[in-house]
């Protein structure tokens, strides 16, 4: 089983990179699943919050709020999306072979999952001159500024573009696929 695990700050183009590595995963015969760690979230806002899908808004407040504030430090719980996640894929291993994860932004959720998988790679994704409209608040939270203190990927992706994104997904998938 490979694990990929893309971090990154908020509108990087981590989803976006997810799909290029499935899609060319998928040329070399792997069977990928993306997934995000924090889909337990977005399950709650969905289905207890009225958070409208449709309307594509992430309700990044409420997300931090829940993640962090909550179940991390109130409830102090600070692997519980990460458990959930590997019960995930403890279950969908059976129909897949390969684990895309697309929102990584804490140190743990790196080496967490590295400690638990032995093939795992790590990818950063930044975009740079991206102006943002999170809030000052959302922006100095630590799911935006953690990982600037992390240096340990495997891969650093520079997203200038969709070109340039579908070019680094494919020689990314090249090089593991030798591994």
């Amino acid at each position: 089983m490979k694990i990929f695990i893309i971090g990154g700050k908020a509108k990087s183009g981590k989803t976006t990179f997810g799909e290029l590595l499935r899609d060319n995963l998928k040329e070399y015969g792997y069977k990928p699943c993306v997934m995000q760690i924090t889909e337990p979230l977005y399950s709650y806002a969905r289905n207890y919050f009225e958070y409208d899908i449709e309307k594509d808004e992430k309700p990044r407040e409420f997300l931090q709020k829940m993640g962090i504030e909550i179940i991390r430090e109130k409830l102090n719980k600070p692997n519980f999306l990460l458990n959930r996640l590997k019960e995930d894929i403890e279950i969908l291993s059976n129909f897949f072979d390969t684990f895309i994860i697309t929102d990584a932004r804490l140190i743990n959720e790196f080496t967490n999952l590295k400690k638990t998988y032995t093939n795992v790679t790590t990818i950063k994704i930044e975009r740079k001159n991206y102006y943002t409209e999170l809030s000052e608040s959302e922006k100095n939270h630590i799911t935006e500024t953690e990982i600037d203190t992390f240096d340990n990927f495997d891969y650093k992706v520079i997203n200038s573009g969709y070109s340039s994104l579908e070019e680094q997904a494919k020689e990314i998938v090249k090089k593991e696929n030798k591994k």
